[in-house]
């Protein structure tokens, strides 16, 4: 049994943190914290709200910050939080947590499952539930800020915490840089967020340098056509021909037009059209998702798509007024590039913080976040973005038994084993504060 011991007697044991080989007491002040993250993630669990409506979230998230006596700014790009702690001369870095949940109904069981509903944007009655880790994002930033907080004659500068809205749509990122989160609170030197991974085990950290998330964007396409009676098709521009004829030339976008060595993905998710078996409809509207890493191979895809639409219709005869409309949503989500110079300055902190067999390199991804977004603007700010394992010790034995397969990140049954990830989480973004501050 593991005997709590309170903040004092752990100073009394570790006078300083400085110095990468003290860097274990970390994890000694990160499980000092672990009643009050565990009431913190629960309720942020069982409260969660939607991508723009993070309005109670966010008042929670500036109560947390304003009761460790930090400048605290509120309706920052619209819901987001932003913290400051100031102390002293020294770099500048900001942790970010996002706070937006999904229109997901829970199917955990758990007794801590959220039973949220809440009506969205289109009028529909939605469930709620925080299925991609942000309650643990958010638990992670405020405990990282609590330990931070009580060691600051450990470290010098100034942390400024970013709680962000809308992360799932791809518009919290933009938003609070467009309304002056790098020019209103002092320049950032350095920036760092955190993911749950749904397919590593909770205490682990993954890291990746250089890409490790993907470009992703939206698109819409409405293929027209002349409708008429299924019974003389002949007489008809059937607009469901031409958008299955679409379907498939896409996929040689990525097959035969895009080098193998780069990656990339064209996602047709959704086709809907007509509304009868015996009626040719006038119109079928498609709807894709597009990944890549690079911007070349981006905007090769987009122009690739647009030429393929506009040759199927003309192969039909159509008129140029009824070439299928292509259009990009405004949801794009930038690359999430790490600093490799950054990453691998704090992976040989983590490594020596929690031992090399718990922190691993791993692969890029084709998911999109939208932290990505903070290394893109002119201030040029080294970013890294890590992963931090998620799946309880016994869910990944029976994985590795082949007796289960594990939910995925935005799956009605994800769940993480909070309370080491949590621990894991402040540990190690509070040594990776250290590390840049000293």
């Amino acid at each position: 049994m593991r005997i709590f011991l309170p903040l004092l007697l752990i100073f009394a044991f570790f006078p300083s943190l400085s110095g990468q080989g003290n860097f274990k007491a970390v994890s000694d002040l990160a499980f000092a914290e672990r009643q009050y993250l565990e009431k913190l993630y629960l309720d942020l669990h069982q409260s969660p709200e939607l991508s723009f409506y993070e309005v109670e979230t966010a008042k929670r998230m500036a109560a947390e910050m304003e009761a460790l006596g930090l400048e605290v700014h509120t309706g920052v790009g619209g819901n987001g939080v932003v913290g400051i702690m100031r102390n002293g001369d020294g770099p500048t870095i900001m942790l970010r947590g996002d706070m937006d949940g999904l229109p997901v109904k829970e199917e955990t069981g758990l007794p801590y499952a959220s039973t949220v509903t809440t009506t969205d944007e289109a009028g529909n009655t939605v469930s709620v539930m925080h299925a991609c880790g942000h309650d643990i994002h958010m638990s992670v930033l405020i405990g990282s800020a609590r330990v931070l907080h009580n060691i600051r004659d450990q470290w010098s500068g100034t942390i400024i915490l970013n709680a962000q809205p809308a992360e799932e749509r791809a518009g919290g990122a933009k938003a609070m840089i467009a309304d002056g989160l790098f020019e209103d609170y002092g320049e950032i030197d350095f920036a760092l967020g955190l993911h749950v991974n749904a397919s590593t085990e909770a205490g682990t950290i993954g890291y990746c340098p250089g890409y490790m998330m993907a470009n992703v964007d939206m698109m819409d396409i409405t293929v027209y056509g002349e409708g008429g009676h299924g019974a003389y098709p002949h007489t008809t521009q059937d607009p469901v021909v031409l958008a299955s004829r679409i379907v498939m030339a896409l996929q040689t976008i990525v097959s035969r037009e895009i080098s193998p060595l780069e990656p990339a993905v064209v996602t047709v998710g959704a086709i809907n059209g007509g509304t009868k078996g015996n009626i040719i409809p006038g119109e079928v509207k498609l709807q894709l998702t597009m990944r890549s890493y690079s911007d070349e191979v981006r905007d090769a895809i987009i122009e690739k798509i647009e030429r393929i639409c506009k040759g199927v219709a003309m192969s039909a005869g159509l008129p140029e007024d009824k070439y299928p409309n292509v259009h990009l949503r405004d949801e794009y989500t930038p690359a999430v590039y790490n600093d490799p110079d950054l990453t691998d300055r704090i992976a040989k902190v983590f490594k020596g913080q929690f031992g090399e067999d718990r922190v691993q390199t791993l692969s890029p991804v084709m998911g999109g976040e939208d932290f990505g977004r903070y290394g893109l603007t002119e201030e040029n700010i080294p970013i890294l973005f890590f992963w931090l394992g998620a799946v309880p010790a016994e869910r990944m034995q029976a994985a590795g038994r082949g007796e289960i397969n594990l939910p995925s990140l935005h799956s009605a049954e994800f769940y993480p084993d909070y309370e080491k990830t949590m621990q894991t989480g402040v540990a190690a973004m509070t040594a990776a504060v250290l590390e840049l501050m000293n």
